[in-house]
This record gives structure tokens, sequence and C-alpha cells, in this order.
């Protein structure tokens, strides 16, 4: 019992040790420091993409290194992803080394820091340059492959190279790459157009789905496109400058899928 202001109170001693665990429990909690909160482990580092350093490739080594890449990392197609649509390519066998060359840019992301930067509709739209690369590439050029299977029909996927003033030994580019879109000719057009003679089939080709045999014969056609011919004319019918390239750039993706 205990007095306070002349009243007196009866204290219930274990009930005030029970308030006091309470206050000290709870003093203690308070003074307990927050749980330190773990980080999210980073994923790793995607693995580098196999094949040869593409900043050391030169026109001295570059057909030694991509025949080895085609033979040990083979591929067939390739899936061009645009905001106009998508292109399926399939690649030729009998055309190894710009094959090979077209895999390796393509899995090494080259191809996905560029655009579509020559257009001209009715004959073919260009691909392969940009004025932002990152990835580090060296200056090499691949020797001609020009086959009498392959021709410049609709859809024909060639490589670009410099004239023959400059080129005499018809080198391709490394980067340059085209689809054709062409336009429907004539039997007697297509073969005044051709730099060769045309077989039958290549004829009835021009006539019926088109073409540009102007560039048979001097540039190496080493793949075709298998699906979205539709895409093709819509870059085709993009809005261009004066120096063809397409007033909005189209960029590109590009995934080996098969």
């Amino acid at each position: 019992m205990v007095a306070f202001g002349g009243l007196f109170f009866v204290i219930d001693m274990n009930r005030l040790l029970w308030i006091g665990s309470l206050v000290a429990l709870s003093m203690g909690s308070c003074q307990q420091q927050a749980p330190v909160q773990e980080q999210p482990a980073q994923a790793p580092a995607p693995p580098p993409v196999p094949g040869p350093n593409l900043a050391t490739l030169s026109d001295s080594n570059a057909v030694a290194e991509l025949k080895a890449y085609g033979a040990q990392y083979p591929g067939s197609e390739v899936l061009l992803e645009t905001r106009l649509g998508n292109i399926r390519l399939r690649l030729f066998d009998d055309t190894p080394i710009h094959k090979a060359n077209f895999l390796l840019l393509a899995r090494k992301g080259v191809f996905n820091e560029t655009v579509f930067n020559r257009v001209v509709k009715g004959f073919a739209v260009q691909g392969g340059r940009t004025e932002n690369r990152t990835i580090r590439l060296g200056r090499y050029h691949l020797p001609p492959e020009i086959t009498g299977p392959h021709f410049h029909k609709r859809g024909a996927l060639g490589m670009a190279r410099y004239d023959d003033d400059q080129n005499p030994g018809k080198l391709s580019s490394s980067i340059d790459f085209y689809m054709v879109q062409g336009e429907k000719l004539t039997p007697y057009q297509a073969q005044a157009m051709a730099g060769r003679k045309l077989t039958p089939e290549q004829l009835r080709a021009y006539e019926t789905i088109g073409g540009v045999p102007s560039l048979d014969g001097k540039y190496t056609v080493f793949g075709e496109v298998v699906e979205g011919l539709e895409v093709l004319d819509k870059i085709a019918a993009e809005p261009v400058d004066a120096y063809k390239w397409p007033k909005k750039d189209v960029g590109m993706k590009l995934t080996v899928v098969k």
C-alpha cells in the first residue's frame, strides 16, 4: 500500500513486475537495428560470342578465319527484324565465305547497330552502314563468289562493292548487304540488261517475279528472302533524302535462327 495525496492505493507487485518487463522489452526492441537487406545478386555477364576477333580481321587473314568459323559454327537462316516487319533470309552453302561472314556479324551484333542507308524503289534496299558504330571492326573485303545458279531475282540477297575502276577484282564489302526488289521484265528486256547469258529459268523468273539482271555476274548473291517480301516492299517505299537514305531510319536486328 502506498499513500498519494492523502489517498491510499494497493499495489499488485506481480502486475507491476509484469508491466516493467513489457516496458524493458519494448525499449530493447526500439534499440535493435533493422536487419540489413541483402542486395539482389547481379546476373552473370553473358559469355562472349565465339568466333574471330572482329577488330583484327583484315584482307590478309579474313578468308582463312571465315572458312574456319563457317566450318565450326554453321547456320542457314537469319531473321531480320525492322519496325516495318520481319524478313527471313536463307543463306547459300555454295558461297561459304559470304555466308560465314554474314553469320559472324549477325551473331556478334554488328548489324544491330546499323540501318538501311540506301533505298532505291524498284531496284534494291541496302543496309549495314551506321554513323554510330560501337563494335570495333577491322577493314577487310570478301573475294567474289559469283556462281551460275544465283542471280538477281526479286528477293535476292547480295553483297555490295566498289565499281570496277576501283575494284577490278570484284571484291565484296564486308558489311554492306542488299536485297533486290526490282521490276518485272520481258525476256528481251532481261537479256538486254544482263551481264551474261540467262537461262530459260532465269528469264522466266525475271518475267514473273522481277529483279535486276544488270547486276548479274558483277555482285555475289549469297542468299534470298524466303519470308517477308512485303516488308522489303515497305522499306523500298520509305521516303528518302537526296542521298537515298530513308528520312526516318529503318534499323534492324539480325538473329541466326537455324
